[in-house]
């Protein structure tokens, strides 16, 4: 499409059946990375029914693991729901608050948001009901929105890019240790996902060029 060829999805999927270049998805092991039983202040989901038109309207976050040689890692993001860009992004050997602030400072210091007109939806997390986090939000502006209890579609963005990643980057890579997965994953988030990698959802464009080119949608469906 991009190139100005136009064909079918049948199609691509045959040819992509013919050269063995469909893969098959295998389930994979699983770790907890949301603890919601920590007895913290826990807030409405603001998400739900919010009808996204544009950037820093709404921030979604989440965390995920990955899994090195001989130990596990955990990756922090926040996106923009609207365009889809990776705004902040962490990486650290400890599941905590301080891993999903590093993410969010991250994109505190990069967008230009409007304090009263940005929503922050997350799961109920123990990283992201703590004071500290909660305290962040609030100082600048940004209202609060989490998911409801054991419902990861209330944060089907978020769940979309990890899903993205794994795939895409995570499976098909072998990290020697921390380092090297901070400097691969830094360059598939920030040169590939957010500059080259196509979205249906904002017309088939990179969510950098979809944010430089001002698109406008009256909503952005998950």
């Amino acid at each position: 499409m991009r190139q100005g060829v136009d064909v079918g999805l049948k199609t691509v999927l045959r040819l992509m059946r013919e050269d063995n270049l469909l893969c098959l998805r295998k389930q994979r092991f699983r770790i907890a990375t949301t603890d919601s039983d920590h007895g913290l202040p826990t807030y409405k989901n603001l998400a739900k029914d919010l009808v996204v038109t544009r950037c820093d309207q709404l921030w979604v976050a989440d965390i995920t693991y990955i899994r090195l040689g001989s130990e596990f890692i955990y990756l922090a993001m926040v996106m923009d729901a609207y365009s889809r860009k990776v705004v902040g992004w962490s990486i650290s050997r400890r599941i905590d608050t301080r891993l999903a602030l590093d993410a969010l400072e991250m994109a505190l210091q990069t967008r230009p948001f409007k304090p009263g007109q940005l929503v922050h939806h997350s799961d109920r997390g123990s990283q992201y009901a703590n004071s500290e986090y909660i305290k962040t939000l609030v100082d600048n502006g940004i209202a609060i929105s989490m998911s409801r209890k054991g419902v990861p579609q209330d944060n089907a963005f978020a769940e979309s890019f990890m899903k993205t990643l794994k795939y895409e980057e995570v499976y098909m890579t072998e990290y020697a240790n921390i380092a090297e997965a901070r400097h691969q994953i830094a360059h598939f988030v920030e040169e590939v996902y957010n500059k080259k990698r196509l979205h249906s959802a904002i017309g088939y464009l990179p969510p950098t060029e979809f944010e430089s080119v001002g698109y406008n949608k009256e909503k952005v469906a998950p």
